[in-house]
């Protein structure tokens, strides 16, 4: 009888960033996570969700930071690479990858903010509380929040502290949330989790 010792880390698979854009529509429903092509899952709530907040976050960002919505920004880490509901850059940033395009290939010193927006229970829930945390915390991402959407939205804003996210606070329907966004406090952001349900 042989016994195999689980190891600690899955192996590496065989596909690279270079198979993720070779998918249809350059992959955008999918991440690239240790070698391995990962189907991102978004619904109606979902995408409701998180054009709200980016609406938000663009009404109070102006003119010189861009709000990036949607599974065609990438982000690199040192995992793959990841593409959060939601990123946050300088403008100067989003004008030199869209000069680049194909991809828009990000790296993690120039995000102010990354949102996962998720709902509990689905696959991906595991990745985005934790995996993510690691990952977005090992890049320098400043900010990243978790956003659930059922039944309630609740946001769990992380604050890159010494090189490790510290957890601030979640809040939910009725409290708001408010923010320094960016580097240097670039803008300053408030939001009611109950408005991103609104119509």
């Amino acid at each position: 009888m042989t016994v195999r010792r689980a190891s600690k880390r899955p192996e590496p698979g065989p596909y690279t960033i270079r198979d993720l854009h070779a998918l249809p529509d350059e992959g955008k429903g999918f991440e690239l996570e240790d070698g391995w092509l990962i189907e991102v899952a978004r619904g109606a709530r979902h995408n409701h969700v998180a054009q709200r907040l980016a609406r938000f976050l663009d009404v109070a960002a102006g003119m010189a930071t861009h709000v990036c919505l949607g599974g065609g920004w990438e982000v690199s880490t040192p995992n793959g690479i990841r593409k959060p509901d939601i990123v946050v850059v300088p403008r100067e940033v989003v004008r030199t990858a869209l000069v680049a395009d194909p991809p828009r290939l990000l790296r993690g010193s120039e995000v102010q903010l990354a949102v996962e927006v998720i709902a509990p229970g689905t696959g991906s829930e595991r990745t985005d509380r934790v995996r993510k945390v690691r990952e977005y915390a090992a890049v320098g991402i400043p900010q990243y929040w978790i956003v659930e959407h059922h039944p309630d939205v609740r946001i769990y804003p992380l604050v890159l502290d010494g090189g490790v996210y510290r957890a601030e606070p979640p809040v939910g329907p009725g409290s708001i949330l408010s923010a320094n966004i960016g580097h240097r406090n670039c803008f300053r952001v408030s939001v009611d989790p109950a408005a991103l349900l609104e119509a």
